[in-house]
């Protein structure tokens, strides 16, 4: 059996933070043995470590999880989630619902507990934000519970800036990470240590459980750097633990992070996985059942009774919660009451807050949100868009965000607003730097403390941010998702630059509302829906190029795409022979072929579908109205892959799309090469109608 660096010993020395941690190693054997699945290893190696940072030092009221000055937790390395619903069980936290409102039950139940990793239970394999109370965010994807920590550390310095007054510290919380081998490989967590060091976070704190041990095998076979070294060159402050269960020195570590107000702190733990079972040390401890034996044989080393299965002795619960509640409940209560004293002197800002916690924004907005006029030559809706994020600012105080270096380019930057930066965290424009991946996953981070961010860069860079993207669908995180440059309009830069297949992997994202407007006033609605969205975010596709700005006299209302597409101009008398249905840059186009059909004589109707994820909300009748079942001849125009176009098309329909990755070359040019100009359209439109009559 293989024993950990000055290792204490295996048996339990009848202390109760021994006991507590053998119930929390127990626990997670028993569930993963129970399930036959799971990570048990992890979970027994450093459950001394988040032993004492729960029990010594994290500020929370298990009574009150959703306290908004609470420290976060993130389990970055979520692989191990019993160790958190071990944790969330002892410290007795109580259940809230979807509307904040406590249930009379425990956030995590020795019952559930059993139930770890079954169907509706409230312990999956992979802690779930909104599934579980005390989970602070969906944690699996390795590096981006470490990405979201970031935001969640921005958030904090940000409230603080905006809020904070003299005697009225409301926000001075900590972001505490569990991060393991995995996460220290993942690109995605050296983008965020690296923005975390530049703006000097000092309230964000990695615990890296350094065991040396992947899927695999030892991490030797991939990975033998000094991670240490390269934390140091981020600008963090370093500090080495050689041993997990050396609880003393983890807590001089906790100490040191406490005192340092310059730098982040990344703390080094060297830990053994699976720590007393015959497997420790093997990456047979990390994603398996140790195996009834094994679990036995593990029990019997630690003085554990070997047949109890799911033991929590008398007093652990009371002993862990009791400290954790006798340091977290009068630092809530009082911040409750320091609330009540700052809404007296600071009425509007304490209303500010209030609507942050719920996720609401004041009333009025909508009105600052300008409409543009009909204009031939118009504007990229990259620019319009710009416009309308810019007065809608002043009147959003949670509206915080930036791009991907790219701010001049996608023209999202605020106006006349300092930038997030080290001297001054008042700012309300982030540079995010060349770091796509961890700009969303940072941007969930300060979503889940109450921010309404939103990022930018090119379309075709959202390969680079997908596993953020997913998970604020996943988590049903308000996020805007700005993405400009969005199609062959690019020109010379080329296929690296030009966006084909994105639009369809967008669209097919669960819960994600993926909207390209079609001009200026589409894009004012655009942003107004994305901010009314509190459960759902946003990809906003938008143009390089110039888009006509139509006649909204002559056209049907911008205000359609409030129900995803809606039919911009029809056919008079009767029903049209042919559907032209239009997105983005493209859908002028398809108006002006319409004018030029009308006036051939041919019944047409144009369909302005900016939000497939809209319209699939609409009821059947709705849809039926836009695209009546009995008009087959239709033909959709975008410039990006026909991919999930033959739903709306049928099978006696047609696209003009991409099926190549474009090229460099003028627009103009590219266009034509494509197919993409009017007198292709009326063409394609005219053989629908010609097909439809031969039959």
């Amino acid at each position: 059996m293989t024993q950990a660096p000055n290792a204490t010993g295996f048996a339990e020395d009848g202390s109760p933070s021994r006991l507590a941690i053998d119930t929390i190693r127990t626990l997670a054997m028993d569930a993963v043995q129970k399930a036959n699945s799971g990570h048990p290893g992890t979970p027994m190696a450093l459950a001394p470590v988040a032993h004492t940072l729960w029990h010594d030092y994290l500020r929370y009221d298990p009574e009150a999880p959703d306290w908004p000055n609470r420290d976060r937790f993130v389990l970055s390395v979520g692989h191990a989630s019993m160790l958190l619903y071990a944790l969330l069980h002892l410290a007795g936290v109580r259940e809230i619902d979807a509307d904040g409102k406590p249930t009379g039950e425990p956030a995590v139940s020795l019952e559930d507990i059993k139930q770890f990793r079954q169907m509706s239970s409230k312990t999956p394999g992979h802690p779930e934000y909104r599934m579980t109370t005390g989970v602070e965010t969906t944690t699996g994807p390795l590096g981006q519970g470490c990405g979201n920590s970031v935001g969640m550390a921005i958030a904090e310095r940000a409230l603080a800036a905006k809020y904070n007054r003299d005697g009225f510290d409301l926000f001075d919380h900590d972001v505490y990470v569990l991060c393991g081998d995995g996460d220290m490989m993942e690109g995605v967590s050296s983008e965020a240590a690296s923005t975390a060091g530049h703006l000097k976070l000092s309230n964000l704190c990695w615990i890296y459980d350094s065991n040396h041990i992947s899927i695999e095998g030892d991490t030797a076979l991939a990975f033998d750097e000094d991670v240490g070294k390269r934390f140091e060159a981020y600008g963090w402050n370093v500090i080495h633990v050689d041993d997990a269960n050396d609880t003393a020195a983890f807590a001089r570590a906790l100490d040191t992070f406490k005192a340092t107000d310059d730098r982040p702190t990344f703390i080094v733990v060297r830990s053994v996985i699976g720590w007393g079972s015959p497997k420790a040390g093997s990456e047979k401890a990390h994603g398996e059942a140790l195996g009834e034996d094994n679990v036995r044989a593990t029990k019997k080393a630690y003085g554990w009774p070997e047949d109890a299965q799911f033991l929590v002795p008398d007093g652990v619960k009371e002993a862990f919660g009791g400290a954790i509640s006798a340091r977290g409940k009068p630092a809530r209560e009082a911040w409750d009451a320091l609330f009540e004293r700052y809404a007296e002197a600071y009425p509007e800002e304490a209303a500010q807050i209030q609507d942050l916690r719920r996720g609401k924004i004041k009333d009025g907005w909508q009105g600052a949100i300008p409409s543009f006029p009909e204009d031939p030559k118009g504007l990229a809706s990259r620019d319009s868009g710009g416009k309308v994020l810019n007065a809608l600012a002043p009147l959003i105080p949670a509206l915080m965000g930036g791009a991907a270096d790219l701010s001049p380019s996608t023209k999202t930057d605020i106006k006349g607003k300092p930038s997030f930066e080290a001297d001054d965290y008042a700012g309300q424009n982030m540079h995010f730097g060349v770091r796509e991946h961890a700009m969303g996953s940072i941007a969930n981070g300060m979503a889940l403390s109450y921010l309404r961010s939103y990022t930018a860069t090119f379309l075709v860079f959202a390969d680079y941010m997908r596993a953020p993207i997913r998970l604020a669908a996943i988590m049903e995180l308000p996020v805007v998702f700005v993405f400009t440059h969005d199609s062959i309009g690019v020109g010379e830069d080329g296929p690296t630059h030009q966006p084909i297949e994105h639009l369809a992997t967008l669209r097919a994202i669960p819960g994600l509302d993926t909207i390209r407007p079609g001009d200026a006033n589409e894009v004012a609605v655009a942003w107004r829906v994305a901010l009314e969205h509190t459960h759902e975010p946003t990809a906003m596709i938008l143009s390089r190029q110039a888009i006509p700005t139509l006649d909204r006299e002559k056209y049907a209302s911008a205000d359609g795409l409030e129900k995803g597409a809606y039919i911009l101009a029809d056919a008079e008398g009767g029903d049209p022979e042919v559907i032209l249905i239009g997105t983005g840059s493209e859908l002028p186009m398809v108006a002006d072929a319409h004018e030029k059909l009308t006036a051939q004589g041919i019944k047409s109707r144009v369909v302005s579908m900016p939000s497939w994820y809209l319209f699939e909300k609409q009821d059947q009748a709705y849809r039926e109205q836009v695209l009546p079942p009995s008009v087959t001849a239709r033909l959709a125009v975008e410039q990006g892959g026909s991919m999930g176009w033959d739903r709306y098309v049928t099978s006696d329909g047609a696209t003009i799309t991409m099926s190549t990755f474009g090229a460099s070359a003028p627009l103009s040019k590219l266009q034509e090469k494509y197919g993409f100009t009017l007198d292709n359209v009326i063409k394609v439109a005219r053989e629908l109608i010609e097909k439809k009559n031969a039959k």
